[in-house]
């Protein structure tokens, strides 16, 4: 952890980036700013970093020299979007995101999902806490490696080849991490997620790793799922799953039908952590740039206000993190929600609901000192 983190201070990257990810991330600092001036026992201070597919088409970068050096110097990162309809995504993605992701070995990727109070799931039968995941997604190989390339352009035998890679040190790290994740919840679930009976190569190291790492965690009960089967599982009987653990394809797929089945992917908050700490970890919501929305002040901030509270949560402020989400699920379960959730209210409404319901939150509790 870094020297400001011992002393309650934290350092904040802030990364709105394209589309709606300024609102979003606006929306945030504005509710974080009203939680530590009412709970008064930390301190956050931000620092915007303005790298965006603007910065890109102006200078030919998303990240100016020396910038990574500059970003490490925080204790966090929270991100808003990546992707513009004029830049094409595999540069984007790669340009910003995976750019920031790889070196910093945010090699965690945790997605929590679950039915928020005042929401509905297109799942019929599941209501308020049926639905309540942990997705693991490992971050930092597998399908997304950026092994491969292209061969002959424009011949009628033009070749492109996605290599996935699995080593042994990043499957094993990533199965340490969800057991001991998974070790950490009440149910004590683990579901690994294969496709070892096609890919036999690089899904059965994944499958052998993880019979060998479960040995170390024997109060944990795990099962394997092909991916296949997990999505028939995740709809017709989400109350059998607690912690899941996918490879980097497959859990980006997974994460965002679960967003789907919790009732929105407006809701639904990504951590890409160093579980090492020697590397600022980012924050960032699932929903992307949104560019349709942009600017009409209409954006679900819900996602981005739970990425901030597993930000705090990561740094060490659980207390805090736990009063804004009550905050957050007091004024879904008003019925004051953006579209996509049913509602009518814009991004402003949302956030100032949730800042006034800090308010009452707060006002129960006796007031800390700093």
């Amino acid at each position: 952890m870094s020297p400001h983190a011992l002393q309650n201070k934290y350092s904040i990257a802030t990364m709105g980036a394209d589309g709606i990810g300024p609102e979003v991330v606006d929306a945030s600092v504005q509710v974080m700013k009203k939680l530590v001036e009412l709970d008064g026992s930390f301190e956050l201070a931000f620092e915007n970093f303005d790298w965006s597919s603007d910065t890109y088409k102006k200078t030919g970068k998303y990240i100016p020299d020396g910038g990574l050096d500059a970003l490490k110097k925080h204790d966090a990162i929270l991100f808003g979007a990546v992707g513009a309809p004029d830049v094409p995504d595999h540069i984007s993605l790669w340009g910003l995101r995976l750019a920031i992701c790889q070196p910093f070995q945010q090699y965690a990727n945790v997605r929590p999902t679950k039915i928020f109070r005042g929401t509905s799931s297109p799942l019929r039968k599941a209501e308020h806490g049926d639905l309540d995941w942990v997705i693991i997604r490992e971050n930092s190989e597998g399908e997304y490696a950026g092994q491969g390339g292209r061969s002959h352009r424009g011949q009628p035998w033009e070749t492109a080849t996605e290599v996935a890679i699995f080593s042994r040190h990043g499957v094993e790290r990533i199965m340490r991490f969800a057991f001991e994740s998974a070790q950490k919840r009440p149910r004590k679930l683990l579901t690994v997620v294969t496709k070892s009976n096609a890919q036999r190569n690089g899904m059965v190291l994944w499958d052998e790793v993880a019979a060998e790492v479960a040995k170390e965690f024997p109060d944990v009960k795990w099962d394997k799922m092909l991916v296949d089967a997990m999505t028939c599982r995740m709809v017709l009987d989400p109350k059998s799953l607690d912690t899941i653990v996918a490879t980097n394809l497959h859990a980006d797929i997974l994460s965002d039908l679960a967003a789907a089945l919790a009732g929105s992917i407006g809701i639904a908050p990504t951590s890409n952590l160093d579980p090492t700490r020697q590397n600022p970890s980012m924050f960032e919501p699932i929903h992307g740039s949104a560019f349709d929305i942009t600017g009409k002040g209409v954006a679900n901030p819900v996602a981005t206000f739970w990425t901030a509270a597993e930000m705090l949560t990561w740094l060490g402020e659980e207390e805090a993190a736990k009063k804004m989400m009550e905050a957050v699920e007091a004024v879904t379960e008003r019925g004051i929600t953006t579209r996509d959730l049913g509602g009518s209210a814009g991004t402003k409404e949302v956030t100032d609901a949730v800042c006034q319901e800090l308010e009452k939150v707060y006002s129960t509790v006796p007031a800390k000192k700093a």
